[in-house]
C-alpha cells in the first residue's frame, strides 16, 4: 500500500553523505576547502541565497573531467544505508522516484543509475567548461538558486500526492510544490529545515516505512 504517487529526493547529504561541491573543493587544498564549505553552509542554512554563491564556488574550484569522475565514485561510496532497497521498494509499488538536486548532474548520474533511477528523472545542474576544460560555471538553472526546486517540481507535473525529502534550506523550498516535505537528518540535522518540515526522517528505512504505509 502506498501513501504517495511520487517521491522527490535531494542528492547531497540525502541520498549520499557528501556535499559534492565541497568534496571537489577539498581536492584543491585546505584554503579552498574552507572557503567553499563556508559558502555552502551559509546557503544550506538559509543565511544567503544559493545563487549568490553557486558560480563563485565553481570558479574557485575549477574542477576538470577527472575530478567529476572521482566525485561520482565518492557519491557511490557514500550512499545512505538502505537507499537502494528503499528506492527499489518504492518502484515496486509504482511510486515515481525523482532526484532534484543542486549538484552537478554528470557526477550524480552513475549513482542514480546504480540505484535504478532513470536519467530522465534526475534533475540537476549542468556544468560548463572553459577553454582549458575546467568546469568554472554552469548552465542557467533554477536549481542553482535558493528557491528553484519548487519551480522545477511544479514544472514536472508529477502524479500526486508527492513527498519531498531533503536536508537543506533549498530543499525546504520544495514545500509549495509537494504535498508533504520531510527533513532528512540521516547525515546532517539543520534546525531551521527541521522546524519548517512536516515530518523528520532519519533513515531510508524510515522513509520507505512512511511512504508505503496506509
Amino acid at each position: 500500500m502506498r501513501r504517495y504517487a511520487a517521491v522527490v529526493l535531494d542528492a547531497d547529504s540525502t541520498i549520499s553523505g557528501i556535499e559534492g561541491i565541497d568534496w571537489l573543493a577539498a581536492r584543491r587544498g585546505t584554503d579552498v576547502q574552507r572557503a567553499v564549505e563556508s559558502l555552502t553552509a551559509q546557503a544550506m542554512n538559509g543565511e544567503v541565497p544559493l545563487e549568490s554563491v553557486y558560480g563563485r564556488r565553481l570558479a574557485v574550484i575549477g574542477a576538470n573531467a577527472a575530478d567529476l569522475q572521482a566525485l561520482s565514485a565518492a557519491y557511490l561510496a557514500a550512499v545512505a544505508p538502505g537507499a537502494a532497497d528503499a528506492i527499489a521498494a518504492l518502484h515496486a509499488t509504482g511510486v515515481e522516484v525523482h532526484v532534484v538536486s543542486g549538484g552537478l548532474r554528470p557526477a550524480l548520474l552513475p549513482m542514480t543509475r546504480a540505484l535504478g533511477i532513470a536519467d530522465e528523472r534526475v534533475h540537476a545542474v549542468e556544468p560548463l567548461s572553459d577553454a582549458d576544460g575546467r568546469f568554472t560555471s554552469a548552465a542557467p538553472s533554477p536549481l542553482a538558486t535558493q528557491t528553484g526546486k519548487g519551480a522545477v517540481i511544479a514544472a514536472l507535473a508529477l502524479p500526486r500526492p508527492i513527498l519531498g525529502v531533503g536536508d537543506g534550506s533549498t530543499d525546504l523550498a520544495m514545500t509549495p510544490a509537494v504535498d508533504v516535505f520531510a527533513a532528512y537528518t540521516g547525515f546532517v540535522r539543520r534546525d531551521a529545515v527541521v522546524a519548517g518540515a512536516a515530518l523528520v526522517l532519519d533513515s531510508f528505512a524510515a522513509l520507505v516505512a512512511h511512504a508505503l504505509s496506509a
